[in-house]
């Protein structure tokens, strides 16, 4: 009686696709958390600018920004912050783009960071 491969437990191909994929998700949360992190840890900048609106000026409020966006190396420059002050509230927004290159191909993973809050 022959026997088909499968039911010796032959199935290397399976594994090496398997491999493949796996190591495809590896690169891809290797590239992109690190970036999600600093985004996140910028839109915590942008939020707390806002609830201090009191006491910070607009040019200290973009001043922040720009030194944390410098700190996490996020490209992010004076035309990408937005301050506004209107009727006892302020708005701060920040838009960017980040480049995550992969080999062959680039993605740029845009942001928009925006807090609202009143003035005290």
């Amino acid at each position: 009686m022959q026997r088909n491969r499968r039911e010796r437990g032959e199935g290397q191909i399976g594994c090496l696709i398997g491999l493949v994929i796996l190591l495809i998700c590896g690169l891809i949360a290797y590239k992109m958390v690190p970036v999600k992190v600093k985004a996140a840890e910028m839109r915590d900048i942008v939020q707390d600018s806002a609830r201090a609106a009191g006491t910070m000026n607009d040019g200290a409020i973009r001043q922040a920004v720009l030194h944390k966006a410098e700190q996490l190396r996020l490209p992010i420059g004076e035309n990408d912050i937005e301050v506004v002050r209107e009727r006892g509230e302020i708005r701060v927004e920040v838009r960017y783009t980040v480049p995550v290159t992969f080999p062959g191909y680039t993605y740029q993973w845009k942001f928009h960071h925006k807090a609202e809050n009143p003035i005290f």
